[in-house]
């Protein structure tokens, strides 16, 4: 407790507790009886949900057992914002809007759209704390629910390491640290790692941009072919927090420059899809910093 007090205070939030009274070796997996098929779909669209990575093929398998399937007809309302959340969902099918209510505005923001094999809901279960959003499905669609208890017993551990990890960083990065928590814990689910060597290429001139890169670790630049014939130059060096390749996704053209590994680099990426559904509109998210917002335009 000590400990994460250092961190600073987190209203209404903390860690779901283990005592004389809830033991984790009591723990007896749910099972919710369901067809061959219904299991099949279901392993198929958790096995890219960032949280459920980490776990061996036993794991997975408690986990699709104790999955519940719920269909939702048109605007259904399937969590709000401040209430008290015990399940988390994977989405098989339709998608799903995720509004939200930021200090000062009175109407919902519009976050987000969540899609097939994406998850929601988890953090009211990570973190014990009310709901931090509200979702609602689009029109008609299918959901898998995860129990609050099975999760605790089989993926939570996991899923807060690998979030706190990415969380931490993101921190560090000018264009996200102006982003609420809610807003972060959904990128950090869409974050792939990725690793250089020194002197090795990461973005190629000309280049169809599938990604972009967020710099942990290490030290990288960016080269460019000022003149015709002669060779590329130095224009840009980055350093842990930096990023770049997003100029490319926002602008749908190809890669403007070169970008080098200077040491070895340690890199999340995001790709097209999710940098769009996840930063997306960006203009929502920098509206919020207009000298970051400002910087960003004349880079």
């Amino acid at each position: 407790m000590a400990k994460k007090k250092n961190k600073g205070p987190r209203a209404s939030v903390s860690a779901e507790s283990f005592g004389t009274f809830n033991k984790k070796a009591d723990f007896k997996p749910r099972i919710v009886p369901k067809s061959e098929e219904a299991t099949e779909t279901i392993l198929d669209k958790i096995k890219n949900v960032f949280m459920f990575s980490g776990l061996d093929e036993k794991e997975l398998r408690i986990v699709v057992d104790a999955m519940e399937e719920r269909s939702c007809f048109k605007k259904e309302v399937v969590i709000k914002e401040g209430d008290d959340g015990d399940c988390l969902y994977v989405v098989g099918s339709g998608t799903l809007s995720c509004t939200k209510i930021f200090k000062g505005d009175t109407e919902p923001t519009i976050l987000k759209h969540y899609e097939p094999g994406e998850a929601f809901g988890e953090l009211a279960l990570l973190y014990n704390c009310p709901r931090a959003a509200t979702i609602f499905s689009d029109g008609e669609s299918t959901l898998f629910g995860l129990d609050r208890n099975t999760f605790n017993h089989i993926v939570k551990d996991a899923a807060i390491r690998k979030r706190e990890k990415y969380e931490g960083f993101m921190k560090q990065v000018p264009l996200l640290e102006e982003m609420d928590d809610y807003e972060r814990s959904q990128i950090s689910e869409a974050f792939k790692d990725a690793k250089f060597s020194a002197g090795q290429q990461i973005i190629k001139e000309g280049d169809e941009g599938k990604e972009m890169f967020f710099l942990v670790e290490g030290e990288a630049f960016a080269t460019k072919a000022i003149e015709e014939g002669k060779p590329a130059q130095e224009v840009k060096s980055y350093k842990t927090g930096d990023y770049f390749g997003e100029l490319a996704l926002l602008r749908g053209e190809p890669r403007a420059a070169n970008v080098m590994a200077r040491t070895e680099c340690t890199c999340v990426t995001l790709d097209r899809h999710a940098f769009k559904r996840m930063l997306g509109p960006l203009d929502e998210i920098l509206k919020r910093n207009q000298d970051l917002y400002i910087k960003y335009k004349k880079d």
